[in-house]
């Protein structure tokens, strides 16, 4: 039998935020948000216990998980690099930064690295046009970045 880990076991707080949500409308979503603020995505054996709780069809959890871009089902790297792809930063060379990054890192959009460091996405408009194009690590905003400016980037990350 494998070894309960943080990763396959509700906490107290999540099954008792999980209780208080169960017979209100909007419930699953709630409740997924809640599980993905805690993991960062969302764990298969957490979406078991979510399904098992809440009494929905385990079909039902992966649908509303796929539908909306928000919520990952797999775990995301230590540095969530988000590249915006919105029509500025489009124009002013995003692609080649995320060619760059893939280069760099050795991981194509959506993937992480082997050493679980760094995840890309693109993304849509991050609200930032002016400083186009941008790159988001966690909730730093990296402006006006051109390829040669990504080592420099990640190296603030690495350690």
């Amino acid at each position: 039998m494998a070894e309960a880990t943080k990763e396959t076991t509700l906490t107290e707080g999540l099954k008792a935020y999980i209780e208080e949500w169960k017979d209100r409308p909007g419930n699953l979503i709630m409740v997924l948000h809640k599980v993905q603020e805690e993991y960062r995505y969302v764990p298969r054996e957490i979406a078991f216990e979510v399904a098992r709780l809440l009494d929905v069809p385990l079909a039902k959890i992966y649908g509303v998980i796929s539908f909306y871009h928000f919520f990952k089902m797999e775990k995301p790297g230590d540095n969530n690099l988000q590249v915006c792809m919105g029509t500025a930063c489009y124009l002013r060379g995003a692609s080649d930064l995320i060619s760059e990054l893939e280069n760099l890192l050795d991981i194509g959009v959506g993937g992480t690295t082997h050493d679980g460091k760094f995840s890309l996405e693109a993304v849509r408009c991050v609200g930032c046009c002016g400083l186009a194009p941008v790159m988001m690590v966690g909730d730093e905003v990296f402006g006006k970045l051109s390829s040669d400016k990504l080592p420099e980037v990640l190296a603030r990350f690495s350690d």
